[in-house]
């Protein structure tokens, strides 16, 4: 399949596709809908604390990064469930390391919370 769309009519087309994944993420994954309204906390707090400016990008970067790995293990999961509902080896294996990420992703987060505000108030 070619695409020969280019330029600004791609960058379009690009946004609406994301949107759409977004909107599926949030539709179909309660693990999705849940990080996210965690998310929006986690950054209303770190812009209201009295921090400098590269705490507080740490701190709502690595939130955001529990997002992005989100939605790239739902992309996972969508696709195996594709293929199939039988059980296969690789299929849950996939979908474990997926998970797998997921869960380092909010270590990495509550281990860069945990030292920054401990920096911060001790």
């Amino acid at each position: 399949m070619t695409n020969n769309v280019t330029g600004l009519t791609r960058i379009i087309k690009a946004a609406g596709y994301s949107w759409k994944g977004f909107r599926a993420a949030w539709q179909n994954e309660a693990a999705f809908r849940q990080e996210t309204l965690a998310v929006i906390l986690a950054i209303v707090v770190a812009s209201w604390l009295d921090i400098d400016t590269i705490a507080r990008v740490l701190l709502i970067g690595s939130v955001v990064l529990v997002i992005i790995v989100e939605l790239i293990n739902s992309a996972i999961e969508a696709v195996v469930d594709r293929i199939g509902q039988d059980f296969h080896t690789l299929s849950g294996r996939a979908k474990d390391l997926g998970s797998a990420a997921v869960l380092l992703a909010i270590l990495l987060a509550i281990f860069v919370w945990g030292a920054l505000l401990f920096a911060h108030f001790s």
